[in-house]
């Protein structure tokens, strides 16, 4: 019975040895996750056989129970790449590969020709291209590095924060009188092809608290001579509030930035709610409008939620979609699959995805790395003890040999 006791043995330290040397074979793989051997006590009785007097219990070696990978956290990197990404807590990656899903801890992502979000290998990262519809099926994640996107037409203006001097006297009641220009301000809207198109907006003041808004300058030198009137009103209260405006729409004429091809002219709402009048000087400190030229993606960064940020060349930042994360309720049920992957399995349970987190979901740093949690010291020590059991089991069998001998040799 040595012999089968010191073979089982050799058997488990080699084992212990090959997890090992696979452990430090990827300590420096991005995601990978130590595996463990464990291993079990064999008895006579596990046989099935009866038991003789004074052999209940007795030994007959040890087996591999099995390789269990250890999910705890790897130290987590900062790197120079917008597209990496380490998941701080549970969950893994959703990958699309060649053979099905699969999942990974590896978020050392990039864009393909095509713009899609790949790993390394080529598998395809999935998400939600609708950064709000994480109750979804993912899909893979795609960005226009091709074409682009295209421009919007502006659909609204407004002017957030701007102040107009309540000691101005009214325009016409000094002399000369109060030139135009002197409290107006500009900004760019967008036509339906993104074409970029000034527009202007003056205030002259007609009376208390009141004021006439007009969309332009006179221009005398132009055939026929160009005289503007005003397009409406705006009104603050007695204490400089925002009161009431007749303008709530400009009027938009393409044709002014786009002589040879103009699309048809078309309107903006224009919101001055945010306007005031006190005793500061005129200044204009906040206009926005909704439209935007076309534009060249020109890099990507992910939130801690997994919303993916792009920036395009026209100055235009916007989410594009959400990364998606999976998680199981045994994690060490996983197959791995290779290539940094595992597989789901009866004994993982099923799958549920969410976005980073949100429940039991980990967070999700950008321009980081999740390492490898494998601890070289600990492996080391844990291939000389499997080393020196390996020793101890080869003696066995050699001692066991010996005995063998001896009772041969009886005379």
């Amino acid at each position: 019975m040595g012999f089968h006791h010191g073979l089982s043995g050799l058997n488990a330290a080699s084992k212990s040895l090959d997890v090992s040397g696979h452990n430090i074979a990827n300590s420096n793989t991005i995601g990978f996750k130590k595996s463990r051997a464990e291993f079990n006590e064999m008895v006579a009785s596990a046989m099935g056989s009866g038991q003789c007097p004074g052999s209940a219990g007795a030994g007959i070696g040890v087996s591999v129970a099995a390789v269990t990978q250890q999910f705890s956290q790897g130290v987590i990197t900062p790197t120079a790449n917008g597209l990496d990404m380490a998941i701080n807590g549970d969950g893994f990656f959703v990958v699309n590969t060649p053979s099905g899903t699969a999942y990974t801890r590896n978020g050392a992502f990039q864009l393909d020709k095509n713009g899609y979000l790949v790993t390394a290998n080529g598998d395809k990262v999935q998400g939600w291209p609708d950064a709000n519809a994480t109750g979804a099926q993912p899909m893979d994640l795609q960005f226009p590095t091709g074409a682009g996107i295209p421009g919007r037409q502006t659909t609204g203006l407004s002017i957030q924060a701007a102040n107009l001097p309540a000691t101005a006297p009214d325009a016409t009641s000094v002399t000369p009188n109060t030139p135009r220009h002197t409290y107006g301000t500009s900004l760019q809207v967008y036509d339906s092809q993104g074409v970029a198109i000034p527009v202007e907006v003056y205030f002259v003041k007609n009376g208390s608290n009141t004021w006439d808004v007009y969309d332009g300058l006179d221009d005398p030198s132009a055939t026929p001579p160009v005289v503007r009137t005003p397009i409406g009103t705006v009104t603050f209260d007695g204490e400089g509030k925002f009161d009431s405006t007749t303008v709530t729409t400009l009027n938009i004429d393409p044709s002014l930035a786009n002589p040879n091809n103009p699309p048809a002219p078309f309107t903006v709402t224009l919101d001055l709610s945010g306007m005031t009048q006190n005793d500061r000087k005129w200044s204009v400190d906040k206009m926005t409008q909704d439209g935007y030229a076309s534009g060249e993606l020109t890099g990507v960064n992910v939130s801690k939620d997994g919303t993916l940020m792009a920036s395009y060349s026209n100055g235009l930042t916007r989410p594009e979609g959400k990364v998606a994360l999976a998680r199981f309720t045994n994690p060490q049920g996983l197959a791995p699959n290779g290539n940094n992957n595992w597989v789901q399995t009866n004994d993982s349970g099923p799958v549920l995805y969410g976005s980073a987190g949100s429940g039991s979901f980990g967070q999700i740093k950008g321009c980081a790395l999740e390492e490898s949690n494998v601890d070289l010291t600990a492996e080391l020590v844990n291939m000389m003890t499997a080393q020196r059991s390996y020793q101890a089991n080869a003696q066995t069998i050699k001692t066991q040999d010996q005995v063998f001998s001896t009772l041969v040799n009886l005379r």
